[in-house]
């Protein structure tokens, strides 16, 4: 502890040399309101929920403003130490705040901090108190001061008093935030902190973390962001838990799969013991019942032979553990601690806790799970009802619960039964893909799989983890080789395998003529063996990889496999081939269509069909809108998205890339940036080279659009390696070429950027891709306007704005128009470049395109530079844009390593950028350089 632990410094918010705590923004936009208001606040959670780091960065902020941060920490044995937090304080001060107090009250210091033996008799408590308020006035006589007090139920209970009265007296400049962790279960820990009344301060809960925000923390710890949506589940949202999980599967041998159970021991058990730790038995006993029970309320828990059921609960909601509905509804607020209890509870309880349940349930299916959980041996009839009871839960449309009968139905078959057992496993299996439970589906073809089970049987069962893999293709070699292997002679098993084997060859290996071989020869064997179901799903994969290499076949080989996928009743089930023709129509901009579609078919989706076919639908949906403009419902259908992958335990990254696009339309540049490197880094852990391509392309464009050139090129560059790696013909369906080829320009490469052009032009005038060559056409102006052609320029973004509009691309318009304003500013026509900015803001106001609205303040863009005087137009007219930035900051007396660090370049581009200045403007010295520039400089 210290009176100023951070040092100050002269800026408002927090330093800049380490972000915040994640997703903590908007308690301490708070506390920096509520503090200097009321100047009291408490922060109060569970263990671990992160309020000691946000009181760091409360006080960090504080020392930023220029005030004094005095920090108290009370130690665990504080409590039972007569003014240990007391004395620490004081010993803590500076001398000053100390050489004031009358001698008295020094004496009084001196006796509590040991410094002096006490007087016969004894200390005088009065001149104590009246002590630390003097130190706390002095304290606060040279400015404001922030008091935090972490840990604040350590304190001992004189510290506490004398600290109380010391506050009451102390001056407006003194701010106090506390911070404590309730007490858990009553006892002499368990009333509020005494340092004031309730009314006097705010009570600030720090929430859990949402699983968005803790995949940053766990992106910010170096940790395996893919699997954010598990951990989010394990560990509730709570910080300490997560980065447990969180290291404990990075210190794991190998890399986890998504269909594999998180190996939830070592560090990340051992968090959830201590949380554990301090449990009353009677409340222990409770929550056992609850993690048993399938949907526990405080009712249920009660009738299973728990008659304090709500006041244990209420104990246990009080430690954090559990969250209490309104209406009785128990839910751990972590998945660990709930598989912790259970997996350290010998098998006799759980079985008597099962049996409890089973007794008093009024479900029969819950009934049944209960009674089958607490069965001591395999059962056949056993058997049969969990495995009717699983078919019922399917008819309800529950699906998880469906799969988890299913292979509990497998287990309670007698081994001698083999057959019979293998045939639930295969049942297993299929029902955990349709659930999207992986690791359901991994449990049932491992038990599979270690039998004697038919080629075909294991064949279905590699299928189904293949089917919830998701992203996560490339540690499956294996499991591809020996369902090849066991389909042998099966044609139809065979075009199942080679279905899969042709999405593993595009996203993991990214070979889209291989897959598109796997999946002609999946439709040719799936149609012998009249299987219209893998036919459809075969002729939908080979219309894709058809549409990657700009064969004209596509849209006819979709075609086909629409009308077998129609065919299916009810609609819902099936829709790879109507999803596929949305996105077709999103990439040839046909938004209208393409929204129609989606919206007609995402109810159905929902219904009856797979998860992973809805969060697709909404990823595309979130496109649809924020190419349209629609920005308030590309965030939303994105934002569902993720919350679904997350739900799901899929990897993110896809979800990402769709709020990334989501948020360059209509929230904020900077989120869009943090959302595209998220998914950058999950599809780099996946090894998904077709998301990693649309998220450097959306990260690159985002850099673009803020202003830095050099990330940007750098990006998009990568986005041109990865695609041609791809063998991607069609431009349409990742607009890279464009915003490469304007970074380009920014990064002084007109040329390079030119030839790109023309490259790309021929093949989309092929293809018929018109808005693709709209937007190279907007580059294509930049570069006449750097050339020194303004008027074509302005002739050329004019008619491509115009273009754009009556596509329909809002933003795509708005962007030209905000070319325009950059090109007329450069040659001084201020109304002009002032009209082009204000139509550019309408059209952004009425999409409620937020950062783009930002981007038409009347000021130099990231490549503008200052326009130049009349009478310098000609000369200043041959440099480009990024020499045009150079020679001004080069003018106004900043040396080369200072312009390339405000460029983002090397010094050796700054000079080799300089030379060609120097050589267009025909100078030789800096002198020169400014006198040439002349009055541009001082209209600066």
């Amino acid at each position: 502890m210290g009176p100023t632990p951070y040092p100050a410094a002269p800026v408002d918010g927090a330093p800049a040399d380490r972000p915040g705590p994640v997703g903590r923004g908007a308690l301490l936009a708070r506390l920096d309101r509520v503090l200097p208001a009321r100047g009291r606040a408490l922060l109060t959670g569970p263990p671990g929920i992160g309020k000691t780091e946000i009181a760091h960065a409360a006080a960090e902020r504080a020392a930023a403003r220029g005030e004094a941060v005095v920090w108290l920490a009370a130690q665990p044995a504080d409590h039972a130490v007569t003014g240990a937090s007391a004395a620490a304080l004081l010993a803590s001060v500076p001398a000053h705040a100390l050489a004031g107090l009358p001698k008295p009250q020094r004496e009084a210091v001196a006796v509590l901090c040991r410094e002096a033996d006490a007087p016969p008799a004894g200390r005088d408590p009065m001149a104590l108190r009246l002590a630390l308020a003097g130190v706390l006035r002095a304290l606060a006589g040279q400015g404001p001061v922030l008091l935090v007090v972490d840990d604040a139920q350590r304190m001992d209970p004189e510290s506490a008093d004398l600290l109380r009265f010391a506050l009451h007296l102390a001056p407006e400049a003194l701010r106090v935030l506390a911070v404590e962790t309730p007490a858990p279960y009553g006892g002499g820990g368990g009333a509020p902190l005494p340092l004031w009344v309730a009314s006097e301060a705010d009570v600030l809960l720090v929430p859990p973390l949402h699983a968005d925000e803790l995949a940053e923390l766990l992106v910010r710890n170096g940790l395996p962001a893919r699997l954010a949506g598990r951990i989010h589940r394990s560990s509730g949202g709570n910080p300490r838990l997560a980065l447990a999980v969180g290291r404990t599967l990075a210190d794991a041998p190998g890399p986890v799969h998504h269909a594999e159970a998180l190996p939830l021991s070592g560090r990340a058990r051992d968090a959830a013991r201590r949380m554990l730790a301090p449990v009353a038995p009677d409340v222990r006993a409770t929550l056992l019942l609850a993690a048993l029970a399938l949907r526990p309320t405080a009712a249920l828990l009660r009738r299973a032979g728990r008659p304090a059921a709500e006041a244990e609960l209420a104990a246990a909601e009080r430690a954090g553990l559990v969250a209490l509905a309104e209406d009785g509804t128990v839910a751990f607020t972590a998945g660990l601690l709930r598989s912790t209890l259970v997996q350290d509870t010998c098998w006799t309880e759980r079985s008597a806790g099962h049996a409890a349940l089973a007794r008093i349930a009024d479900d029969p299916v819950e009934e049944i799970r209960h009674r089958a959980l607490a069965a001591g041996a395999p059962d056949e009839r056993l058997a049969a009802e969990v495995a009717a009871a699983g078919e019922r839960a399917r008819g309800r449309g529950d699906h998880p619960l469906a799969a988890e009968l299913a292979l509990l139905a497998a287990e309670c078959t007698p081994a001698a039964d083999g057959p019979r057992r293998v045939g639930r496993l295969v049942e297993a299996a299929g029902e955990a893909a349709r659930a999207a439970r992986a690791d359901l589906a991994l449990r049932a073809a491992s038990d599979l799989l270690a039998r004697d089970a038919a080629p075909a049987d294991r064949v279905r069962a590699r299928l189904a983890v293949l089917d919830t893999a998701g992203q996560g293709l490339t540690d499956l070699d294996e499991m591809y080789v020996h369902a090849m292997e066991d389909s042998e002679g099966e044609p139809g098993l065979r075009a199942a395998v080679l279905l899969r084997l042709s999405v593993k060859y595009m996203l993991a290996d990214a070979d889209p003529v291989r897959a598109r071989g796997a999946a002609v020869e999946s439709a040719v064997l799936a149609a012998a063996a009249g299987d219209r179901h893998t036919a459809a799903s075969a002729l939908t994969q080979q219309a894709r990889m058809d549409r990657v290499l700009g064969s004209p076949g596509a849209e006819a080989t979709l075609a086909e496999a629409r009308a077998l996928e129609m065919t299916d009743r009810p609609l819902g089930v099936r829709n790879a081939a109507q999803i596929l023709t949305i996105r077709h129509a999103l990439f040839d901009d046909r938004l209208g269509p393409a929204r129609d579609q989606s919206y007609a078919l995402l109810p159905l989706v929902e219904r009856r069909g797979p998860v992973e076919d809805a969060i697709e639908l909404l990823r595309t949906l979130a496109e649809v809108e924020a190419r349209r403009g629609q920005c308030a419902a590309a965030l939303a259908h994105a934002g569902r998205s993720l919350a679904l992958t997350l739900e799901a335990g899929l990897s993110p990254g896809p979800a990402w890339y769709a709020l990334a696009v989501a948020e360059a339309a209509g929230g904020s540049f900077a989120r869009a940036a943090g959302y595209a490197r998220r998914s950058v880094r999950a599809s780099e852990e996946e090894g998904d080279q077709v998301f990693l391509s649309r998220a450097l392309w959306a990260l690159g464009r985002v850099q673009s659009l803020a202003g830095e050139a050099a990330a940007a090129l750098e990006t998009l560059r990568r986005v041109r390696a990865n695609e041609h790696a791809l063998c991607t013909v069609d431009p349409a369906m990742l607009r890279w070429h464009e915003e490469l080829a304007e970074a380009l320009l920014a990064g002084d490469a007109p040329d390079e950027a030119r030839a790109l052009l023309a490259d790309v032009g021929p093949v989309a005038e092929r293809l018929g891709r018109s808005t693709v060559l709209l937007g190279c056409d907007r580059v294509y102006a930049l570069c006449l306007a750097a050339a020194g052609k303004a008027d074509e320029a302005v002739d050329l973004l004019v008619e491509t704005a115009d273009r754009f509009a009556g596509h329909g691309l809002v933003l795509e318009q708005g962007r030209c128009l905000l070319a325009l304003a950059r090109v007329e500013r450069r040659r001084r026509r201020r109304s002009a470049a002032a009209a082009a900015l204000q139509a550019a803001a309408a059209v952004f106001e009425r999409a409620g395109a937020a950062p783009w609205l930002g981007l038409t303040a009347d000021r130099p863009g990231p490549l503008d530079g200052p326009a130049p005087e009349p009478s310098g137009a000609g000369a200043l007219a041959v440099l480009t844009e990024a020499e045009l930035t150079l020679a001004h900051l080069v003018g106004e007396g900043a040396s080369n390593q200072e312009a390339a660090a405000r460029l983002y370049v090397s010094v050796k581009t700054v000079e080799a950028r300089l030379t060609r200045i120097y050589q267009k403007l025909d100078v030789r010295s800096r002198a020169q350089l400014a006198s040439a520039l002349g009055g541009t400089l001082r209209g600066r």
